[in-house]
């Protein structure tokens, strides 16, 4: 058992006190059904599956292995999950992100993953004209989506408008593995980003190690490795915003491919009954308002549809459609409007894609 890793025991019983209803493998916006419940089993005569649960990221984590080695693969897993969130945490203060936000010098040596991370950021943030711009932080400090929920406060725009100078993610430069700041004033989170990247991590990690079946699942971030044992496809349910968690909108069938959404429901609060939430426009500092409840990005690259799903938040569906017209992106895109109601783009894409509006039972 790794560090902070749950035994499923406990597993379910967080599942039970967060979502009031057991949807084992459902945390957060994405799940795969059905999600066996005990450690090392078998899954068919010929196949091997490991499983297990922790928390990282701030958020609870499932990943599933299936092979004649998915323990020792799935322990591999949980240490990689570890080192990365040890680089990529900006609020971590031993984390490798929290020293370069807190550096002392223009230019800092970091490592191979912060800086291709970072270098990856920094690509979506030019291809979106920054409306996705990883040194948001400074602005990101300002709001307060966890704390009193029932006499949350706003932040003056007075010191919003002050940390917005701080945010330019063209003031940020990679060199191999130099990263070079022209203020001093700049903080980069990788919030947008970093789990895309792990889950890419991981699969890969798997494949060299000759895993061929896989589910990854980071908080939502759904990334599965080629099919089932059995050659059926994973199916991954996509969480029904502002409903009880476990309670799906849609199902996605997939194959060696990632599902990955972001939504105004993940972290929110009301105050005068209007909605703010944590997904943030960095070009006014307030959460972005685009008639977007949801949007979940269906692709093989799962860096893309990490960055991609806050980027149709912040843009709104037209020009998000937009976007990835003119970048020629291979992906499929399910918008939730703010009636729940999805749109699929492009219409003629090939994944199995079922209505639902039940509670994941498994």
């Amino acid at each position: 058992m790794t560090k902070k890793n749950y035994s499923f025991l406990q597993h379910i019983c967080l599942c039970l006190a967060l979502c009031g209803t057991l949807a084992f493998g459902c945390t957060l916006s994405g799940c795969d059904l059905p999600f066996p419940l005990s450690g090392t089993q078998s899954a068919s005569s010929d196949a091997q599956v490991a499983e297990d649960a922790g928390t990282y990221f701030d958020t609870v984590i499932d990943i599933r292995v299936y092979g004649a080695d998915a323990k020792k693969l799935l322990k591999g897993c949980f240490s990689i999950c570890e080192d990365m969130e040890n680089t990529l945490s900006a609020q971590k203060e031993s984390s490798e992100l929290y020293h370069l936000n807190h550096r002392s010098t223009d230019s800092v040596t970091v490592s191979d993953d912060l800086s291709e991370c970072i270098r990856q950021g920094l690509a979506y943030g030019a291809m979106s004209d920054g409306a996705f711009d990883i040194t948001i932080y400074p602005v990101k400090e300002l709001w307060d989506f966890e704390g009193d929920t029932d006499n949350p406060v706003i932040p003056d725009d007075e010191s919003i408008q002050k940390a917005l100078q701080k945010v330019d993610y063209t003031k940020v430069h990679v060199n191999g593995n130099t990263v070079t700041f022209d203020s001093p004033d700049t903080m980069i989170d990788l919030g947008g980003i970093a789990k895309g990247y792990i889950s890419l991590k991981l699969k890969n990690y798997l494949k060299e190690n000759g895993c061929t079946s896989a589910m990854i699942n980071l908080g939502g971030n759904v990334s599965v490795l080629g099919a089932k044992p059995d050659g059926s496809p994973f199916v991954v349910g996509i969480q029904k915003p502002f409903a009880d968690r476990g309670e799906v909108l849609t199902t996605v069938d997939a194959e060696d491919e990632s599902v990955i959404s972001s939504g105004v429901y993940e972290r929110y609060f009301k105050k005068n009954g209007k909605l703010y939430h944590h997904i943030l426009d960095p070009k006014t500092g307030y959460p972005a308002d685009t008639s977007l409840n949801q949007a979940t990005v269906i692709g093989s690259d799962d860096v893309l549809g990490d960055a991609l799903s806050t980027i149709c938040i912040l843009l709104g569906e037209e020009k998000a459609e937009k976007l990835i017209r003119d970048n020629n992106l291979a992906v499929t895109v399910l918008f939730t409007d703010t009636d729940n109601q999805v749109t699929r783009y492009p219409e003629e894409a090939g994944n199995t894609v079922s209505s639902s509006s039940v509670p994941v039972s498994g």
